[in-house]
């Protein structure tokens, strides 16, 4: 089935270069008709574009995320529809749709690069990385006020945000179980 937009969308790559430390995805208009070589997403937002062009949605899908040869190949069932989203406040969602838009303006200083040079990460422009990097450190924020070492550190922390979407009542059970510990301890003499 193709799917044929009739307003603005973002076009993600269904396989991308390892190499790169963000896959390029990019804004769309009709009369533009996407390929079958793209997953669409109609009705996205800034906020959307900013949540899935970070090093935070990257480090998801380089370990849930398939393999084409090496190369990263994006499923809407396997990254898209199990990466946990934060909850923003509708302040930390503004700041996420002006740093996305950041992005897109650093890719528009460069008018004669197509994405796949832009995203060399040989060659990409530094305004751009610039541009990216202040977007990583707004969306890792609204996962924690730490600052994530690696991103190895930021899948155990996704990992544990999906473990809790997936089965609250284990996650409420577990701190359940902390807190009746907690108090035993307390009530047990030495």
């Amino acid at each position: 089935m193709t799917v044929i937009p009739d307003g603005s969308f973002l076009v993600i790559p269904e396989v991308s270069s390892e190499r790169r430390d963000y896959i390029p995805i990019g804004w769309l208009e009709p009369p533009t008709i996407p390929s079958n070589l793209v997953r669409v997403m109609l009705d996205a937002t800034p906020y959307d574009f900013g949540l899935l062009t970070n090093r935070m949605h990257m480090a998801w899908l380089s370990h849930i995320g398939g393999r084409l040869k090496s190369d990263y190949r994006y499923s809407i069932g396997l990254v898209y529809n199990t990466f946990p989203w934060p909850t923003a406040t509708d302040t930390q969602r503004d700041r996420i749709s002006a740093l996305a838009e950041a992005v897109l303006t650093a890719r528009t200083n460069h008018p004669t690069s197509s994405l796949a040079q832009l995203y060399d990460p040989l060659t990409m422009p530094a305004d751009l990385r610039a541009a990216h990097t202040a977007l990583d450190r707004a969306v890792d924020r609204l996962y924690r006020a730490e600052p994530f070492t690696s991103d190895r550190d930021r899948v155990e922390h996704l990992f544990t945000r999906y473990a809790a979407l997936v089965d609250p009542l284990a996650t409420t059970g577990a701190r359940a179980n902390t807190r009746i510990a907690r108090a035993r301890a307390k009530a047990t003499p030495a």
